[in-house]
């Protein structure tokens, strides 16, 4: 099983600390460097931030994780994929899903309404465009071209089985979010996965990947439940208090157990979600998946 880390989606970003990160993980035990988008939240662009790593970095993969596509105009996301395809030469995955918060929505001025419907328009948008089809009569073909043949692969953000049978007719593989990452949830979820591609008569099974956050150091599981009640405001005090009390990545011994009942669970790559920004955090993140791996 492959490990990647996200750019954290926390206060205190700089240029430093960016290059820090992405040069640090891609001389690290690391398979990708991803990003996840908010937008009314002090986190940075997704697409931005991608095509910044895709030139500070040689070897890992760049994952999205993931686009909240109904948000976003179709062509021009488009023609920022293939671009950052370019400039990290075909390193590109691109995650997608139809995000819950409408506040998200409101700040790009998009109607919430029918975004599951929309998210399966705009897939077939992106194909066409990635593969030179001119997006309109007397349009030429948006480029650049992707080096990677029909474009970057995809990435549902998909949990439910509505949405995974959606994401079966169009995706390579799902990308899921775990609170409290264990084997038995995760491998409910891969074989839903596999399920609905099966049913959809799909030649090849779905990549199974799959994020948590993680807080480590002597304040890990303090830093941890407040990283989490407040990301998770949008849901109100009750529930996202809730949902802070299932976060359980605040220690080595935690992530490493994590990592081995995600492996165990089938999962292809799981994805370490920092809460801070501090370059520490590295040094620790580092450590535990560098003793993972051996």
């Amino acid at each position: 099983m492959e490990v990647g880390l996200t750019l954290p989606l926390a206060p205190g970003h700089s240029r430093e600390l960016f290059l820090e990160w992405c040069r640090r993980i891609d001389d690290g035990p690391f398979s990708s460097l991803c990003q996840g988008e908010r937008v009314a939240y002090p986190s940075l662009d997704l697409m931005t931030a991608l095509a910044a790593a895709a030139t500070v970095t040689d070897r890992v993969r760049l994952i999205a994780t993931v686009v909240v596509l109904p948000a976003h105009q179709t062509i021009p996301l488009a023609k920022q994929a293939a671009t950052i395809d370019v400039l990290s030469t075909g390193r590109l995955t691109l995650g997608v899903g139809v995000g819950g918060r409408p506040e998200d929505y409101a700040a790009f001025d998009i109607p919430f309404l029918r975004r599951h419907q929309r998210l399966d328009e705009q897939i077939a948008v992106l194909k066409r465009v990635w593969s030179g089809e001119a997006p309109a009569e007397g349009v030429g073909p948006v480029g650049p071209t992707p080096l990677q043949p029909g474009g970057p692969p995809i990435l549902a953000g998909a949990m439910g089985p509505k949405a995974l049978a959606r994401a079966a007719q169009w995706a390579d593989g799902v990308n899921g979010f775990e609170l409290a990452p264990g084997r038995e949830p995760m491998d409910r979820y891969f074989r839903a996965a596999e399920s609905a591609w099966a049913e959809a008569g799909r030649s090849s099974p779905p990549r199974l990947t799959t994020s948590a956050w993680f807080a480590l150091g002597a304040d890990g599981e303090e830093r941890l439940r407040a990283y989490a009640r407040k990301y998770l405001a949008f849901m109100g005090d009750e529930m996202a208090e809730g949902a802070a009390a299932m976060v359980r990545l605040d220690s080595g011994d935690t992530v490493r157990a994590a990592l081995d009942e995600a492996a165990e669970a089938g999962c292809d790559e799981f994805m370490l979600v920092p809460t801070i920004t501090d370059p520490t955090e590295l040094d620790r993140v580092v450590e535990v998946v560098s003793a993972w791996r051996s």
